[in-house]
């Protein structure tokens, strides 16, 4: 990886002296834990056990007006999704050629087709996104004439939209609380007015129970739809604790794909039934929220795609329904990139059509009618500039730099269809401490940077937005010379931003 050289300041100075630093990591060590910035152990699983989420000690500096317009952009971008979404012309076309060499997103489609043959017995749908950005150093000549007087970026770019299982809703908020205490902790109290309010769990589950409100069923709940086993534990059950305590008379209940294929069914009117134990009367659902079902490895065969099918031919709410799945694909992000295909969804608000676009980096097409060719000689030309990216979520598929033309070689052109070419985003460096289970004391001073999600609320019709809010925010932060950073998959931290100007 070519190394950004560019360098955001710290909120506080640097280094910290060694037994002040070794104390205030004991003590974030322990709020972490008992505050819920936790996770389980993929490497020593045991159901029984917490052990800290990796994070950052002090927050990382983010320029205050790039962090502001993000949240400005982000009821747009739900508006443009969940258009994008109700267009099932356009999402057929899109995925025709990825459809023929990806097993999954064929299998996704099919649900779709399914549903829509025998009519879409829900035409609500709730979707809570994440956008995903980072600065960007490189200025070309759209954006060199806006540099920031620091030198350190000159705007930001989106990396991806996230519209399923679009975690962190818990674990954004509560990094903010743990480096407050920790700042608090290092005599910089006066630098707490400088980390931006997130409300990212209240704002996610509030829409959660919208949609259930929308039902006006009292006695249906709602289901989060989880992974066989739970790593990210506390990101998902404070979502559930939340809503237990704000809205006591709505039921949360927890299920896997293949436990609703056993114990699920529609009644009369297409309700969801759950059995939630055996000689009980059955469990109306009202409102599905997926946690899980967002890769192949959470189907294992027929009965999971079955119970995916059986909820979305049911009158619950989806969160997210199969066509947003669909729209968050990242062939579908390529082709949005396209200003015509923009201009389809956004109409004639020329002002939309900008902030939007201002904000796409190059994306490029792999299919063989679509300029594949050309972008394949571009990636070999020159690897260091893009990623590849598969139509997965959840981190760790993407392919970099000089791995990229190896990849390419050994598919064939139709292969290359499930995959798209962006341009690789250099941010600026961030200096701080990265505290990892295990880690070394007292851990080194290191090179960062950092990945900023928005979170959205979105609920509404194909005619009509019911709902449509910015809820909150989280922070990824890896060491530099990292690819991948999901805090999840064990490769980046738990971080917030402090704000600059």
């Amino acid at each position: 990886m070519s190394t950004p050289t560019s360098t955001l300041k710290s909120c506080i100075p640097f280094p910290l002296e060694e037994d002040q630093l070794v104390e205030v990591v004991e003590k974030a060590k322990d709020w972490a834990i008992m505050h819920g910035a936790a996770m389980r152990s993929k490497q020593d699983f045991n159901p029984d056990a917490l052990q800290f989420a990796p994070f950052i000690l002090t927050p990382s500096s983010f320029p205050r007006v790039e962090f502001q317009k993000a949240v400005n952009l982000q009821p747009v971008l739900n508006e443009l999704i969940h258009t994008v979404a109700h267009d099932s012309a356009f999402l057929f076309d899109t995925l025709k050629s990825t459809v023929k060499v990806d097993d999954f997103t064929r299998s996704l489609i099919e649900i779709y087709r399914t549903v829509l043959d025998e009519g879409i017995t829900q035409p609500v749908s709730l979707g809570l996104l994440r956008s995903d950005l980072m600065l960007e150093t490189r200025c070309d000549n759209i954006c060199s004439e806006r540099v920031n007087p620091l030198n350190a970026y000159c705007c930001w770019k989106q990396v991806e939209i996230n519209t399923i299982a679009s975690g962190f809703g818990h674990l954004g908020p509560s990094s903010k609380y743990l480096q407050s205490y920790i700042l608090t902790e290092l005599g910089y109290r006066d630098k707490l007015v400088n980390l931006p309010e997130n409300k990212a769990l209240s704002g996610l589950c509030d829409a959660m129970v919208e949609a259930w409100k929308l039902q006006n069923r009292p006695d249906a709940a709602i289901l989060f739809v989880v992974e066989d086993v739970t790593y990210n534990i506390c990101d998902q059950r404070f979502h559930e604790f939340y809503i237990r305590s704000t809205y006591p008379h709505v039921p949360v209940v927890r299920r896997t794909l293949t436990e609703i294929q056993r114990a699920g069914r529609l009644g009369t009117e297409r309700e969801l039934l759950l059995a939630l134990k055996e000689g009980e009367p059955a469990v109306e659902v009202s409102v599905v929220y997926f946690r899980a079902g967002y890769e192949p490895g959470h189907y294992h065969g027929a009965d999971e795609w079955a119970a995916r099918l059986l909820v979305e031919r049911s009158r619950a709410i989806k969160c997210p329904s199969i066509q947003y799945h669909l729209a968050g694909t990242k062939k579908v992000q390529q082709a949005l990139a396209r200003p015509d295909v923009l201009r389809r969804f956004v109409g004639a608000d020329e002002a939309k059509i900008d902030a939007i676009r201002d904000v796409f980096t190059g994306l490029y097409s792999l299919d063989p009618d679509e300029g594949g060719a050309e972008a394949v000689a571009l990636a070999k030309a020159n690897p260091e500039r893009f990623v590849l990216k598969p139509q997965r979520e959840g981190g760790g598929n993407n392919v970099y730099g000089a791995d990229i033309p190896t990849a390419l070689d050994a598919m064939t052109p139709d292969e290359r269809s499930a995959w798209i070419l962006m341009e690789r985003i250099f941010p600026p460096l961030s200096t701080g401490y990265m505290i990892r289970p295990g880690g070394p004391t007292p851990p080194p001073l290191v090179q960062l940077v950092s990945e900023l999600g928005i979170f959205g609320a979105v609920i509404g019709t194909k005619d009509k937005i019911l709902y449509n809010k910015q809820v909150g925010h989280m922070l990824r932060t890896k060491l530099s010379t990292a690819n991948e950073g999901g805090v999840a998959a064990g490769l980046g931290a738990l971080d917030s931003p402090y704000l600059i100007d």
